[in-house]
């Protein structure tokens, strides 16, 4: 899978849209795995806020992100949002990032999806 160097996707949430979580988690999942069959995977992966729950133990989408992260998707997880929610020894996949990380990440790549 070839990966986009131009890409960011910001995981904001643990699911997609607002509503019923049941409906939005289902569509997240459905999202990240219409991205990964994509030819553009993002080069990272930035998880924050409730969206650190998708990069820690209990993860509806463990498997998909660890195939982003196989594929060579950089997957970073918010170190303030992981200590709020008391999840930093939780953490299952990428490694954990600060918010100076997550500006320069937003300021440097050209395209940026936030579901």
């Amino acid at each position: 899978m070839p990966i986009n160097g131009d890409l960011l996707l910001l995981l904001k949430s643990n699911m997609l849209g607002e509503g019923e979580p049941d409906l939005g988690e289902k569509l997240l999942k459905s999202f990240l795995e219409q991205l990964f069959e994509s030819e553009s995977l993002p080069i990272r992966i930035i998880c924050m806020n409730s969206g650190i729950f998708l990069s820690t133990s209990g993860s509806p989408v463990e498997e998909i992100l660890m195939k982003f992260q196989a594929a060579g998707s950089q997957i970073y997880s918010c170190s303030t949002c992981l200590n709020y929610y008391n999840r930093a020894d939780k953490l299952i996949v990428g490694e954990a990032s600060n918010m100076k990380e997550t500006v320069a990440a937003m300021l440097k790549f050209s395209k940026i999806l936030a579901p």
